[in-house]
């Protein structure tokens, strides 16, 4: 970890430091370019993990010196911050002035963000790291604000908006990604892994009460497959928030007549 971070200053960013772009005096490493660079760092993060990611393991898979990445990047840190910021360019980002209703494109940038962490596990422990500054997430950022602007909601509940809405899609998003995860890595598929933990649950004598609401409420729910259970809670919560929003917008809206009424 960087001095700075050491010393309990908060985290300096890539971009800031005028870093993103810049490379080392001296001769270049042959074969190597920085985009090469980020690419398997992706790929090396979701195969393996965070845990696992070291500048040797990445220079091995590159067939390179660690040494000779520096050339390119300075830190570790800085590699994952470049890399985080790559995989934030995948998400389709909607139009705020197409003319769209605003519900579906909250609902359009949920479902982006939520594929995001899931398809990059990794990501939901770098996102609360650094500052994400880098140009996709901050285009993230801003279509996220405009969108939710136009919800109606007066200046001051913009942010708490913004973060009913994006932080469930980030909670949920995880935990999503970190059961794919465990599932890949005994092996086995989303549903297998499903079905042996059930098991193992059902083992214990002081989940059983748990367990058979949980089963009931589960058999309500519907869904053959996880992935089918995930989607539709998905779905719905989502739409509970947006609702939530009408709501609250209404509510903001009646606020002041209420006011003059009573005076």
């Amino acid at each position: 970890m960087a001095e700075a971070a050491r010393q309990g200053q908060p985290r300096s960013s890539v971009w800031l430091e005028g870093k993103a772009h810049r490379r080392r005096g001296g001769g270049q490493p042959s074969g190597l370019d920085r985009a090469r660079i980020i690419d398997v760092t992706v790929r090396l993060l979701d195969a393996e993990g965070l845990a696992k990611f070291s500048m040797r393991r990445l220079a091995g898979e590159l067939n390179v010196t660690a040494m000779s990445l520096y050339w390119y990047v300075d830190t570790k840190d800085d590699l994952l911050e470049l890399s985080l910021d790559q995989v934030m360019g995948e998400m389709r980002l909607p139009d705020p002035d197409a003319g769209e209703d605003w519900r579906d494109q909250v609902r359009a940038l949920a479902r982006e963000y939520r594929t995001l962490l899931v398809r990059h596990p990794w990501v939901s422990a770098l996102v609360g790291v650094f500052l994400n500054i880098g140009p996709n997430s901050l285009a993230f950022s801003r279509v996220v604000q405009r969108v939710v602007r136009r919800t109606g909601m007066p200046p001051k509940r913009l942010t708490s908006t913004i973060s009913a809405v994006f932080q469930f899609v980030y909670g949920y998003g995880t935990l999503e990604g970190h059961l794919a995860s465990r599932a890949a890595a005994g092996g086995m598929s989303v549903d297998e892994y499903f079905q042996q933990a059930l098991s193992a649950v059902t083992a214990a004598p002081q989940a059983a009460e748990v367990l058979r609401e949980s089963q009931e409420i589960m058999a309500a729910r519907g869904g053959d497959t996880v992935a089918e259970m995930l989607e539709r809670d998905f779905e719905f919560a989502l739409e509970l928030l947006i609702a939530g929003i009408e709501a609250m917008v209404a509510r903001e809206g009646e606020a002041p007549r209420e006011t003059e009424a009573s005076g």
